[in-house]
């Protein structure tokens, strides 16, 4: 496809970007590590919200990327791997925004567990989104990989995911990631965002083929 790896990330656009272990190996191998990488998710996309009086003085020193700079729209950490949706608002790029997130994860991740060197594959891949189907789409492919790897059969049951975000009124530390209007304003109910894609095996097989390689390699 002409549009799996784009790197010219535009001001506006929405961007599918997700990465993997190296070697297929797991990223995250505590709660812990899937808390640590959402703060460093959040503490980028809302930066006004980091109270740096409360940061010890070494975490006071990291940098953190400029306001609304991004909107998260869906995003599901899995055990080797991560997926995020992501909206470009500046001009600076999302290839910013990863490098921060995964560096400073890598660095703590590392220090953690008595390791050196990356833990990611390779650079990020990144798919522009390129019509409201593809998006709709997307967001449910995200959203639905626990129970493709058959960790969980319920989505609600799934703690690292923004599925809860969309449809639960259960709150948790980190319920204020995501901009849902633009999925929210064509589904408002669980059931409906569910059942549209009931029965739409063309429209699944049409944006499958983005993903092969990453989920068969």
């Amino acid at each position: 496809m002409k549009n799996r790896d784009y790197k010219n990330f535009s001001i506006g656009e929405i961007y599918h970007v997700y990465n993997r272990g190296v070697n297929k190996e797991k990223i995250f191998l505590t709660q812990k590590d899937y808390n640590v990488f959402l703060q460093r998710l959040k503490e980028n996309l809302f930066p006004h919200l980091v109270d740096n009086k409360k940061l010890l003085w070494s975490k006071r020193r990291r940098k953190i990327l400029p306001p609304n700079s991004f909107d998260l729209i869906a995003y599901c950490l899995m055990p080797n791997h991560f997926h995020l949706l992501i909206q470009q608002k500046t001009e600076l790029s999302i290839t910013k925004l990863l490098s921060k997130i995964c560096t400073s994860y890598s660095m703590c991740f590392n220090r953690v567990n008595k390791r050196v060197g990356t833990i990611f594959q390779d650079r990020f891949k990144a798919i522009l989104i390129e019509n409201n189907e593809q998006l709709l789409w997307t967001s449910y492919y995200i959203h639905k990989n626990p129970i493709e790897a058959k960790l969980v059969k319920d989505l609600n049951d799934y703690r690292w995911s923004s599925y809860k975000e969309y449809f639960n009124s259960d709150k948790n530390l980190f319920d204020k990631l995501c901009n849902k209007k633009i999925i929210l304003e064509q589904f408002n109910s669980e059931e409906k965002y569910l059942k549209y894609f009931q029965d739409k095996e063309e429209l699944i097989a049409s944006f499958k083929d983005l993903y092969f390689d990453f989920e068969e390699e």
